[in-house]
């Protein structure tokens, strides 16, 4: 991975933090998003200690913000820098509905289209580098329910793991229908099933209950380290190349659930995605901005 730029996002704690641990570790030249600037400096100088790596870069964005994610990979971009692997990893699950600046669901707007604006924005880089690689960390979570297309701000019915479940499943559409897109370009996509992980997922919200899951999740579920062996194995290994539309699941090609595979579904929620994201993919590639509309 030496000369190779990875961009990951959510990468100040778990999951997002042990993925870009190990890319650094193989060489790579890491660039930390987070939307703590303090909490992001940390934690590039203690992988920096860890690895014996350069410290990473750090990327400041909120990604619960449609504006600051336009702002930083504008920023991004005007850096002239390559980018060779996007790791969406970021992600949110929360036990009260909570709505964004831009009026939207959280959860929706940041474990979907969190990763929606931010790819399509950074595209014209990853296609300028190509062979590149866009990694979205998803779910088998997404098995718990097809998408409700009558209330995707789950305004009528809000229900935590549900929601999360949904946001999981809009990944893996997301992923298939840009694979689709971009076939032939040179930038792969990819999803993968990191397993059930101790992170810090779930721990800013109140209530003892969600707090003693996450403790609990602390215990007995895979340490992050181990759960990134397979978003690193899409970021990494030399046969996924030209290997493109995957869910990966212990560093195997796995089969989602049936409800993830309609393709009707998928061209919705990508054109409902454009509109509310204020970005768009025309056909022959080209990235054009249009303005948001509301939800």
């Amino acid at each position: 991975m030496r000369g190779k730029i990875c961009l990951v996002t959510g990468a100040t704690n778990g999951l997002g933090r042990a993925t870009a641990t190990a890319l650094a570790a193989r060489g790579a030249e890491v660039v930390l998003l987070g939307r703590n600037e303090g909490r992001c400096r940390a934690v590039s100088a203690e992988i920096a200690t860890e690895t014996g790596a350069f410290p990473p870069t750090i990327l400041v964005c909120d990604l619960a913000s449609l504006a600051d994610i336009a702002r930083a990979a504008d920023e991004y971009t005007a850096s002239g820098r390559r980018l060779d692997v996007l790791v969406n990893n970021a992600g949110v699950v929360n036990r009260q509905r909570r709505e964004t600046v831009d009026g939207l669901e959280e959860t929706f707007a940041v474990n979907h289209l969190g990763y929606f604006a931010l790819a399509l924005r950074l595209l014209p880089v990853l296609r300028a580098n190509a062979p590149t690689r866009i990694v979205n960390v998803a779910s088998h979570a997404h098995r718990f329910s097809p998408l409700d297309f009558d209330d995707l701000q789950h305004e009528r019915h809000y229900g935590a793991m549900r929601v999360y479940g949904r946001s999981k499943l809009a990944n893996l559409y997301f992923t298939f229908e840009l694979a689709r897109r971009l076939e032939g370009s040179g930038v792969t996509v990819n999803a993968v099933h990191p397993g059930a992980v101790a992170t810090g997922l779930g721990m800013n919200n109140e209530g003892l209950l969600i707090k003693v899951a996450s403790v609990l999740s602390r215990l007995f579920f895979r340490a992050p380290g181990d759960a990134a062996a397979t978003s690193i194995h899409a970021a990494t290994a030399p046969e996924l190349i030209d290997q493109t539309g995957l869910y990966l699941a212990n560093s195997a090609p796995c089969e989602p659930h049936a409800h993830a595979r309609d393709r009707a579904a998928a061209a919705r929620l990508w054109e409902i995605s454009e509109r509310l994201a204020g970005v768009a993919l025309d056909d022959d590639g080209i990235v054009r901005l249009e303005r948001r509309s509301q939800p």
